[in-house]
């Protein structure tokens, strides 16, 4: 392939580079993945605006989230084993992130830890955290993410249980394979990949393993990940991590105008509309569907930002139309990632970005700040 000119173009080759269980990984829902297979499609539901005969000149994709500036309203989501898309995988992502001027957030699951990519970036990264049962660990998690100097601290809260996602369980997932018959064919085909896992030491749970309570090996760390989940998590625990961290913070995982309320009541800086990807509850409405309902609710009172079925900049551009005040990808940069390593990212962002700048302007904007549901033709999602 040719340079790649969108998002699909790097799935593609992410597609032949990437061993199918990490692949899988990324390119996976809960169940029948209805959910994620809407949070893309409920996108080409909403229709833009164009004008004509307007000043198309100066454009301006810069904005901030929780008050640090961004070259665009697009950050790196969390995502989980990114160092299994490619060897140092987070590392290469938060280092194209910062060059591109847009935040990257380093998951809890991640497989370098926090230090290596403090060790390689100079502008503070954000931190994703799951609430574990063991609470020391929790707080030296955070401990930790405060030595590296992470300017906001994301808490994911629709992770109390998994949600099964059928993939991974027939691929056998697990980081680093496994050595069965199934994982050697599928290493066996992917050589590239193979070779630059053998020259990284980065292959397990960075942040877990050797910080964790009795986790100082791999054999020990599905056990240890399938138990500490806490299925207790509420809001009196966001409350306790927000004191406890004592910067910005942000909720992830919010579906519900209900949920929204609660967010905003704890005096968190963000909240971020989003269904995990739909790598959780299957059956519920797409991430971009639930976005204007919940800025109504809202958007008066706490920052508001979206993930979910982000695949172009046009997507970008939707969700801020409909009151997002930034956005996340996961995906995107993923396949990027499995396709050509930190190239591979900083495509993904480019592609977003000139889809953005250019879909902006045809409807009539200069300055994303301007825009807002002036360029959406009608309302797509009415009230249920």
């Amino acid at each position: 392939m040719s340079t790649p000119l969108t998002i699909a173009d790097l799935k593609t080759l992410a597609r032949r580079r990437v061993p199918k269980m990490f692949f899988d990984y990324a390119d996976s829902g809960a169940w029948t993945e209805g959910t994620y297979r809407a949070n893309e499609e409920d996108f080409a539901r909403i229709k833009l605006r164009q004008r004509v005969l307007v000043d198309m000149t100066n454009r301006t994709l810069a904005t901030t989230m929780v008050g640090e500036t961004a070259s665009m309203p697009v950050a790196l989501a969390p995502t989980g084993m990114t160092g299994m898309q490619h060897a140092d995988g987070e590392m290469l992502a938060a280092k194209a992130a910062e060059e591109f001027g847009v935040p990257f957030t380093l998951s809890t699951m991640s497989i370098c830890s926090i230090e290596d990519v403090a060790s390689v970036t100079s502008k503070p990264f954000w931190f994703q955290l799951y609430v574990m049962k063991d609470r020391g660990f929790v707080e030296r998690l955070i401990g930790r993410a405060k030595a590296a100097k992470c300017s906001a601290l994301v808490v994911t809260a629709d992770l109390q249980i998994l949600g099964q996602r059928h993939k991974d369980i027939r691929n056998g997932l697990s980081a680093p394979p496994k050595w069965t018959l199934n994982s050697a064919l599928q290493l066996a085909t992917k050589p590239q990949w193979c070779l630059e896992m053998l020259q990284t030491k980065r292959r397990g749970f960075g942040n877990i393993v050797g910080h964790a309570s009795n986790v100082s090996d791999l054999s020990s760390l599905g056990a240890w990940t399938a138990e500490q989940f806490d299925p207790r998590l509420s809001w009196d625990d966001i409350r306790w991590i927000k004191d406890l961290w004592g910067g910005k913070l942000i909720i992830k995982g919010i579906l519900d105008e209900e949920d929204a309320r609660a967010a905003a009541d704890t005096g968190a800086d963000a909240l971020i509309v989003s269904n995990h990807g739909g790598r959780q509850l299957d059956g519920v409405p797409s991430s971009i569907s639930m976005l204007p309902r919940i800025v109504d609710a809202v958007g008066d009172r706490i920052e508001v930002h979206f993930d979910g079925g982000i695949r172009s900049g046009q997507d970008v551009l939707k969700a801020v139309a409909l009151g997002a005040r930034g956005t996340y990808i996961g995906r995107p940069f993923l396949w990027g990632l499995g396709a050509m390593g930190k190239q591979g990212v900083t495509a993904s962002l480019e592609i977003i970005r000139k889809e953005m700048d250019i879909s902006m302007a045809l409807c009539g904007k200069r300055d994303i700040q301007h825009v807002d549901r002036e360029i959406l033709a009608g309302t797509p999602f009415p009230a249920m």
